[in-house]
């Protein structure tokens, strides 16, 4: 937000008075396109402006009270403690007050005001943010949009929601050009425009199968919030449901553009491995490379119209439609043998999606990655049926994603040549090179990390000294093939 200038209408600016003498402090005014904020030390008080454009009409005193309720409703499902509530501005617009008596003039979403360090667009800039605030913000919005109200969609609209993607990005794109004249943007508006076209049946099949929702619509680092040990979202888009109303990936793909944009390339694997590991969407990663390239442009366009971020969006939003690079690694050891570890390491230093055998066995059990299967049958979750769907299931999760040109690492024990064998198949179907993981460590070292591990609680694994030596009994050990393909740790 910028502040002031000129000088605010005399609504404003009496308001900003009257709080003023009110808590005895310096009330500043910030505003956006289609707000005031009055910032009085403690609170911030949000009005509507009373204006008429191409994406939103507040042109009337219903239609700014109706977008009042309707921030405050939509805010509390992830920022409840920073919404409190909407207050009514009475008097007359040359004096003006909130609360008390006399005639509404207009309407004021009140909030919590909080420190400009607590944004994580400032933290990254700073160098303040860090990989624990990632990961509880990216389970926190993978929490959100796995409950969100589906979008109920058939027909000839199942893609409604898409097609306005596709219309917007030629749109923004056409309007960067007239304003920026930057070479990039004709190779991007063709990018868009195939890409659109090519991918129009999976938006529809998405639709149909329930993955448009009711989400946040504008997940940029400027609206994520670090405050009183949370991590959330808080801004969502309150003045047009269509905008909100769109495929989850659509939604979270704003987080992990905006964050390779900002150079922490890091972060946005760490965040898309977590939040995949709460939604399960794989299948969606085919749609994440072009919501991330339209997610780059609105940004992009939101700079051109004067709302400065000294990030190159457009550049990113290159490097993003570029970034393919589909390769193929295994995990390989037994439990407590630091696959997992690895796993995660490799995913920020060299850019991957992972799939965790632990977390998708859970999946299919109907559980969730931390929750408890004991009240399963440990023979039915571990044997051999189990093994063969979660295998199954990590292959065509692997397939997809290998597809959309994502590098692909598959944490699990593989220790049955046959299991090795079918995901090695699939990287010579798909023409991607293949490599192995191989973690190993003494037999003593691995029943006492077991054994921690299962003490500690917190992991997904929750395989015990009983089912690690029936691992190591039943592995069969690597060929000369895979040897030669093998990374030993």
């Amino acid at each position: 937000m910028d502040h002031c200038a000129p000088q605010p209408p005399l609504c404003i600016a009496a308001l900003q008075r009257q709080l003023g003498a009110a808590t005895g402090r310096v009330v500043r005014c910030v505003q956006t396109h289609i707000s005031w904020v009055l910032l009085d030390g403690r609170r911030a008080w949000k009005i509507k402006k009373p204006v008429r454009l191409g994406f939103v009409d507040f042109g009337t005193l219903d239609a700014r009270r109706r977008a009042c309720d309707d921030e405050l409703r939509l805010n509390r499902r992830l920022a409840p403690t920073l919404y409190l509530d909407v207050v009514a501005i009475r008097g007359s617009a040359s004096a003006p007050h909130f609360g008390g008596s006399g005639a509404v003039v207009d309407y004021a979403v009140r909030m919590r005001q909080f420190a400009d360090t607590a944004l994580l667009s400032r933290r990254v800039v700073d160098g303040t943010i860090d990989g624990a605030t990632i990961d509880r913000l990216a389970q926190r919005l993978g929490a959100f949009h796995a409950s969100a109200p589906r979008v109920a969609v058939g027909g000839a609209d199942a893609d409604g929601a898409a097609r306005r993607v596709v219309a917007t990005t030629a749109q923004v794109v056409a309007t960067l050009s007239a304003r920026s004249g930057d070479a990039r943007l004709a190779g991007l508006a063709a990018w868009c425009r195939d890409e659109g076209a090519r991918l129009r049946p999976l938006f529809a099949a998405r639709a149909r199968r329930g993955w448009v929702r009711e989400g946040h619509g504008d997940l940029h680092l400027g609206n994520l919030i670090a405050l009183d040990g949370d991590v959330t979202a808080f801004d969502c888009v309150e003045f047009d449901a269509a905008l909100r109303r769109i495929d989850i990936q659509a939604d979270f793909a704003f987080l992990t553009m905006d964050l390779h944009a900002h150079g922490r390339a890091d972060l946005a694997w760490r965040a898309l491995d977590r939040w995949l590991e709460v939604t399960g969407d794989f299948s969606g990663m085919a749609l994440h490379r072009y919501y991330a390239v339209y997610r780059a442009l609105v940004r992009a366009m939101v700079a051109a119209l004067g709302v400065a971020s000294g990030v190159d969006h457009v550049g990113a939003a290159c490097a993003l439609r570029d970034a393919r690079d589909p390769r193929l690694l295994l995990m390989h050891g037994v439990s407590g043998s630091g696959k997992s570890v690895v796993a995660r390491q490799l995913l920020e230093r060299v850019g991957a999606v992972c799939l965790r055998a632990d977390v998708e066995r859970k999946r299919l059990l109907g559980l969730r990655a931390l929750d408890s299967s004991a009240m399963f049958d440990p023979d039915m979750v571990y044997g051999a049926a189990m093994s063969r769907r979660t295998y199954a299931r990590l292959r065509a999760a692997a397939a997809v994603v290998l597809r959309a040109g994502y590098p692909v690492i598959v944490d699990a024990t593989f220790l049955r040549a046959a299991s090795r064998a079918a995901l090695r198949a699939l990287a010579r179907t798909l023409r991607v090179p293949f490599a192995l993981c191989d973690c190993s460590a003494p037999p003593d070292l691995l029943r006492a990390r077991v054994a921690a591990r299962r003490r500690r609680g917190g992991d997904a694994s929750e395989a015990d000294c009983t089912v690690l030596e029936r691992q190591l009994a039943l592995r069969q050990p690597l060929d000369a093939r895979e040897r030669a393909a093998c990374i030993a740790v």
